[in-house]
């Protein structure tokens, strides 16, 4: 009888053990970087001091692991973004035109990019990383470590459960941007459409 409550309580303790295994950043990458493609609607909202309101836009983004990332911003203005291992393009009449890589928001579209896609081994190169919570519901927290990024940001607060869901970028100056990707979902694979928009 002893030896029997001695094996459950080992099983059990393996099992709480199991339970109470931390959720760590190598889990994480591994989560947000295991779906192919990932495609939903966002909606960014730019804080500024001096204005009373926030600067809202929306819009939808593809992110394949394979190919980079699609921004496309629909109000207030219709623009389309694509952030790839050859840089940042912005689509015009003439196709699509890659930015100078030292463009305005270009380091923050990496970020965003680096982000969405699970690569903490990026991130810790330029942040000191804080991860709490578990696979369903995630909270990260990035502080700067370099003097260049100390000098835009105070902090990156991230959220989210299988997919990100929630970006705050706290700026030194005191402005901030909140991205939020409220119904993100996953597919095996791009569509036509947007195979077009990673081969050009």
């Amino acid at each position: 009888m002893i030896t029997l409550l001695r094996s459950l309580l080992c099983m059990a303790l393996m099992a709480a053990a199991g339970l109470a295994q931390a959720f760590g950043l190598d889990d994480l990458s591994k989560q947000l970087g295991e779906p192919a493609v990932i495609k939903g609607p966002f909606i960014q909202e730019k804080h500024l001091r001096a204005l009373p309101q926030p600067l809202v836009s929306k819009g939808e983004f593809v992110l394949a692991r394979d190919h980079g990332l699609l921004w496309l911003l629909q109000t207030p203005l219709k623009q389309d973004y694509r952030l790839d291992a050859q840089g940042i393009a912005r689509r015009d009449p003439n196709g699509w035109q890659t930015l100078p890589g030292n463009s305005a928001g270009s380091q923050q579209n990496r970020l965003f990019f680096a982000v969405l896609q699970g690569d903490s081994s990026g991130l810790q190169r330029d942040f000191d990383l804080s991860l709490q919570g578990d696979a369903q519901h995630w909270q990260l927290r990035l502080t700067p470590r370099s003097l260049l990024l100390k000098q835009v940001f105070k902090q990156i607060d991230i959220d989210g459960g299988r997919f990100v869901e929630r970006i705050q970028l706290l700026e030194t100056q005191g402005d901030s941007t909140v991205l939020r990707m409220p119904s993100s979902s996953s597919a095996g694979s791009l569509n036509d459409t947007e195979r077009r928009d990673f081969a050009q």
